[in-house]
């Protein structure tokens, strides 16, 4: 038994609904607000779910969110509205556009930026990869 499973039992132990916050999350349906104009938290990871977070962004025209890295995650992005590029280390560019799904693997280092006119409406989704 590792130290992390005794850790678990003796939380679930002192705290019998942290066993079903941790392990069942509830089932939801989130609207999303359209008419935003700023980062919107939509699932903010434990409790609410096993592993996953997620935000909706509005990145104006030329502006970026900086860069970082996945670390031990994965993340999506699904684009709503507006260009721009999802930038990696090395000069490799990605075109984001409406109706795109870009992925990111553990480890990747990476920027968003807003290259159009317009605002970059987007969807992240973040998850624990290992």
């Amino acid at each position: 038994m590792t130290s992390r499973d005794n850790k678990w039992r003796w939380l679930t132990a002192l705290f019998p609904s942290f066993r079903h916050s941790i392990r069942n999350p509830v089932t939801k349906v989130i609207e999303l607000d359209l008419l935003a104009t700023d980062y919107v938290r939509i699932l903010g990871g434990s409790p609410e779910t096993v592993t996953m977070r997620s935000g909706s962004v509005v990145l104006l025209p030329s502006k970026d969110v900086g860069k970082h890295t996945t670390g031990n995650n994965e993340e999506a992005l699904v684009v709503f509205a507006g260009t721009g590029e999802l930038r990696l280390p090395g000069g490799t560019h990605l075109k984001l556009k409406p109706h795109v799904v870009a992925y990111c693997p553990p480890d990747t280092e990476h920027n968003i930026v807003n290259t159009g006119t317009e605002p970059l409406r987007y969807v992240y989704i973040v998850a624990k990869a290992r």
